[in-house]
């Protein structure tokens, strides 16, 4: 475990020590879940990224024609108008 020493706003702080309380958690809970969300965020967006530059629409095509050309189920179909 490591040590942070963070300096945010006293509106913020006393925003995230309400929370941490509400869901019965510390503060330093709070704050480590949240930054591993906002990792989790950001390296997820990098890796679709990185899929992306290795993808090819040959490939694609030659997937998607493997799929049989049939109508789809009532619950999958678009609903237009009310």
């Amino acid at each position: 475990m490591s040590t942070l020493s963070l300096r945010i706003p006293d509106s913020l702080h006393k925003r995230v020590r309400e929370l941490a309380k509400k869901e019965n958690i510390s503060i330093n809970q709070f704050i480590s879940t949240a930054v591993a969300e906002k990792m989790a965020a950001l390296l997820t967006e990098e890796y679709l990224s990185e899929r992306a530059q290795r993808g090819s629409k040959q490939k694609f095509k030659k997937a998607l024609s493997k799929v049989r050309d049939a109508a789809p189920a009532p619950e999958d179909e678009i609903q237009t108008g009310a």
